[in-house]
């Protein structure tokens, strides 16, 4: 039987003068390289592995057209004037309720409206804004002061650390234990001092009554509003400045696929997956963080952007959320997932592709192989459904439907997709119970995965998947084909 291409290309690198000698990471990395470059770091020696078969194998991609992906920014991050246009936009939709005054508390709200990145912690932290404020407010932990003081705002108020003693700032040369300030009072003073607009006030969430009664002793004429609802409409529905980097982390994802796909069939059963999400991780990481100009490491320059890697091989993918470490030989008969999830600014989202290697005859199992046709054919449903004013559940309901007509219900663990924002996880969901109309714009993820938990095989793939006028479109151009995902080691 003549071999297989990927399984030649293997073989000639292993080969090599530098295969022989290579040991780990940094010697296979040498071995990839295979005489084209003479390189000490670690990076140097991966590189060649972003050039290679794989990285050819994905199309061009095609922007601006209809049901295509806008143009990729050149920027890397959401300029103030977008945040400023998002804070009107909310007070806007607030009308009609007559709120004039917002209190931010989830972090992420706070990051989209305002800008402001923070970690989310047990330390509270708050943005707040009338209407007719020039910047918002804020309330902070003085960990985040560096943050904050090149941050748009007009005013703020900082306790020391969680928990907070009564006049305890170190900072300032004042050390003073004691009991721990309510630190919700001490919030509620502060924005008694800034002065609301209005007689409304309205939050990103609904209270305890415990918080309610505090904020009643302090403001007993304002009535207390849960803003939640607006705010999840306004960023369900990404702008086009979102779009754009949208558009521009998935360059980063497309290119971790063709480098993870390039060293596993360079490297095959020599390897762990652990090994090859650390390379990828490394060599992504780099990618990334050259390309954007991260000033030598100045706060708030590269804020919410990140790359990240997962791969898992073998029975691991018998199950959707495996608990267990991800340490297992790359080998004949397996399935493997390949994650890649690249944020610019918040902005991006999941790249998730699966493999299925062969046999030890060559030949590919039918059972692992109509799960992964399955699961394919599941998303390519999402897509054409996903078009503005279509229910989420009637997605859900017709992927679900597919996966039970063909006999695979054992096997189905989790709703097919959810909305993507900076969390990550973001309504709507594709789900059955999701009555959500899908407005135009709106992003959500695709992951209709299938497990069979008994012969450890599962596929579950991932993209962004944006709601056109009237079905969806992929953000990726890494290919969805046999060609890529069946290989032989």
């Amino acid at each position: 039987m003549t071999a297989h291409p990927d399984q030649v290309r293997r073989n000639i690198f292993k080969l090599t003068a530098a295969g022989l000698l290579g040991i780990g990471v940094v010697g296979r990395a040498e071995n990839v390289a295979a005489q084209q470059i003479s390189a000490r770091s670690l990076i140097g020696r991966l590189a060649p592995t972003g050039r290679g078969r794989s990285r050819r194998l994905i199309p061009a991609q095609t922007y601006g057209g209809t049901n295509q992906p806008v143009q990729p920014s050149q920027d890397t991050k959401l300029s103030l004037d977008w945040h400023k246009a998002r804070f009107r936009a909310l007070f806007d939709a607030l009308a009609p309720q007559g709120v004039d005054a917002v209190l931010l508390r989830n972090v992420n709200n706070a990051a989209y409206f305002a800008g402001y990145w923070v970690f989310a912690s047990e330390r509270p932290q708050a943005a707040f804004k009338n209407r007719d404020d020039e910047a918002p407010w804020h309330f902070h932990p003085q960990s985040y002061a560096e943050i904050l003081s090149t941050a748009w705002h007009d005013g703020a108020k900082s306790y020391f650390d969680f928990p907070h003693a009564d006049g305890g700032f170190p900072n300032q040369g004042v050390v003073r234990a004691g009991p721990a300030v309510d630190l919700l009072n001490f919030l509620l003073e502060g924005l008694r001092d800034k002065g609301l607009q209005g007689t409304k006030l309205g939050i990103d969430g609904e209270l305890y009554p415990s918080e309610l009664r505090k904020i009643a002793a302090i403001f007993p004429n304002v009535e207390i509003v849960n803003i939640s609802p607006p705010i999840r409409d306004l960023r369900i529905v990404k702008t086009p400045e979102e779009l754009a980097l949208y558009s521009r982390s998935y360059i980063y994802n497309d290119r971790a696929q063709a480098f993870i796909r390039d060293y596993l069939l360079t490297y095959g059963s020599d390897v762990t997956d652990l090994e090859l999400e650390s390379a990828t991780q490394l060599w992504l990481s780099d990618q990334l963080y050259t390309d954007l100009n991260l000033g030598g490491g100045d706060v708030n320059l590269g804020a919410a952007t990140r790359a990240s890697v997962r791969v898992r091989t073998g029975r691991a993918n018998g199950s959707p959320h495996p608990n267990q470490p991800y340490f297992t030989r790359f080998g004949p008969n397996q399935s493997i997932q390949a994650t890649s999830v690249v944020k610019i600014n918040g902005c991006g989202g999941e790249n998730y592709r699966t493999f299925l290697t062969a046999k030890r005859d060559g030949s590919f199992d039918s059972h692992a192989s109509k799960l992964w046709q399955a699961s394919l054919r599941s998303c390519d449903i999402q897509v054409e459904l996903q078009g503005a004013g279509v229910k989420a559940n009637e997605i859900a309901r017709a992927v679900h439907q597919y996966q039970v007509d063909e006999g695979l219900a054992r096997y189905i663990y989790h709703r097919p997709s959810h909305g993507l924002a900076f969390e990550g996880h973001y309504p709507p969901f594709i789900a059955l119970g999701d009555e959500t109309v899908l407005p135009l714009n709106s992003a959500l993820s695709q992951e209709p995965g299938l497990y069979d938990p008994e012969t450890g095989f599962g596929f579950n793939w991932s993209d962004t998947v944006v709601t056109g006028g009237f079905r969806g479109y992929r953000l990726s151009a890494t290919p969805y084909s046999r060609e890529w995902s069946f290989v032989r080691l």
